[in-house]
């Protein structure tokens, strides 16, 4: 079936999802291409469900923009089943998903579901915003992520960016917020 994207997803992409098995090694590879600071969050343990699933997995995450996109570098210890254990598994590593943020999650699940994609990974409600993750075509990426954008996400979103647009290069590379 061919859908048009822009019925189903809000707006633009607004980041690049990258899944690693070394997040300072992923941090590093990224600085060397004047893409900084980071900004990580973590370790911190998510309820999610996966495939249907109830799980809960420890991940940490690393944010900075180049420009207005945003990229994520996602780093999970421990063997919980996830959409990131799976692609790991399979052998690759980097590349993972495109996401869109959307202030009426459901709603875009719900166009989603309508356009016969399958949800295959989301938050069960414990984080600090809704988000779903559904197959795409490989072209595209492995996976499309949309995340609420709510108060506290777009707090987040602004901070990366006002910390990559305030960055000189060099000074302080890496931020831990929590």
């Amino acid at each position: 079936m061919t859908v048009d994207p822009t019925t189903v997803f809000p707006g633009a992409i607004r980041q690049n999802g990258y899944v690693v098995r070394d997040l300072d090694a992923a941090i590093e590879s990224w600085l060397g291409l004047g893409v900084g600071p980071w900004i990580t969050l973590g370790p911190m343990e998510q309820g999610m469900v996966f495939r249907g699933e109830p799980t809960a997995l420890t991940i940490t995450l690393a944010f900075a923009n180049s420009g207005d996109l945003q990229i994520e570098l996602i780093h999970q210890t421990g063997d919980a089943p996830s959409a990131y254990k799976e692609f790991l598994d399979s052998g690759r590593e980097g590349f993972h998903h495109l996401a869109w943020w959307a202030e009426d999650v459901a709603a875009v699940e719900a166009a989603v579901d309508a356009a016969g994609w399958p949800v295959i990974f989301k938050g069960d409600g414990t984080s600090v915003a809704a988000f779903f993750y559904c197959e795409a075509p490989e072209v595209a990426a492995t996976c499309l992520e949309v995340m609420e954008l709510n108060e506290m996400t777009q707090g987040l979103a602004d901070h990366v960016r006002q910390a990559a647009d305030d960055w000189d290069g060099t000074t302080e590379p890496v931020r831990k917020l929590f």
